[in-house]
């Protein structure tokens, strides 16, 4: 079947989910610049979760205009990516309004261990679609970043116990690693065209 109802329903998706967690920054009610200090947590969570949601939704967009066909297999690993990335908000407004306390910013990064694998899952899942296979494969070759972030994301989820900044920076590292779009996608669509 086509791509374009998968595409247009996970850039749905994601549009709630930012407007989900813009609306959990909740505006003071006091004029000062001490009011908006103490927010600094939440916001900073935000920007995180917005980088991330935004890689996500980056390289599905280069990821999926390679891709030639989906079906129903590819539907639901897709949905399962759609169901972790949804509980960003929740984990985002949790390690805000906590002040990056261990939990929370342990659960923040379980969330996103489980969104990295459910985009694992659905990469492999599209592998077995016909007429995907060849461009797909050419264009993940080893999966460098693919295959290392998890282990980083666990790192973090044990960290955040011992020192919470100390994971919420290897998560803040692991977006900048991935802020930047995955050129093998973009080298694979212009061959492909």
């Amino acid at each position: 079947m086509g791509k374009n109802r998968l595409e247009a329903f996970s850039d749905g998706v994601i549009a709630i989910i930012i407007t989900i967690m813009v609306l959990e920054l909740k505006v003071p009610h006091d004029t000062s610049l001490a009011a908006l200090t103490a927010l600094w947590p939440v916001f900073l969570s935000y920007l995180l979760s917005f980088v991330y949601v935004g890689i996500y939704w980056n390289n599905h967009h280069h990821f999926y205009h390679v891709v030639r066909q989906v079906d129903g297999r590819v539907l639901w690993a897709n949905l399962h990516l759609l169901f972790w990335l949804s509980l960003l908000p929740f984990v985002t407004g949790w390690m805000g309004e906590n002040h990056m306390a261990a939990l929370p910013v342990a659960l923040y990064g379980v969330v996103l261990l489980m969104s990295a694998l459910a985009w694992y899952v659905m990469q492999r899942t599209l592998l077995c679609v016909p007429g995907n296979r060849e461009v797909l494969s050419r264009a993940l070759g080893r999966d460098r970043k693919g295959r290392l972030s998890p282990w980083l994301y666990l790192a973090g989820i044990g960290l955040s116990f011992y020192q919470s900044w100390l994971g919420a920076g290897i998560y803040g590292l692991l977006a900048l690693w991935w802020l930047v779009p995955d050129r093998r996608m973009e080298q694979a669509a212009s061959q492909q065209h």
